[in-house]
């Protein structure tokens, strides 16, 4: 049964994506402190917000709204990766993992993006 916004599958993965790029960012050079490490942390967290605030919404088509935008957040992230990656900020088999994690919450997203009704 879900009650709240963390019972949901997309909500609990992206949580999992949001302490990984915490973690991954906690070791990015210093100049990037307020510059991608930033960026990406915005970003991420924007994804379990956006799902939160659907979550809430009472219509279908704010839910799906609100989905829409984590989901974007997502693509960002994943944008801003491949940077990373490609200035070796992170090793490549980091960046397979959390590649991973982004195809499975974007999933997860585009399912409660379905199960709600559009109107």
């Amino acid at each position: 049964m879900i009650n709240h916004f963390t019972d949901l599958n997309c909500w609990k993965e992206a949580h999992n994506l949001v302490l990984l790029v915490y973690k991954l960012t906690s070791e990015f050079p210093e100049p990037e402190k307020f510059a991608l490490t930033n960026q990406l942390r915005r970003a991420v967290v924007s994804i379990t917000s956006n799902i939160a605030e659907g979550f809430a919404r009472n219509s279908d088509k704010d839910k799906i709204h609100f989905y829409s935008m984590a989901r974007g957040s997502l693509f960002e992230i994943e944008s801003q990766l491949y940077i990373a990656r490609d200035l070796h900020y992170i090793e490549s088999s980091d960046f397979g993992v959390i590649q991973e994690k982004i195809t499975l919450v974007s999933k997860l997203i585009s399912g409660v993006i379905k199960s709600a009704p559009s109107k």
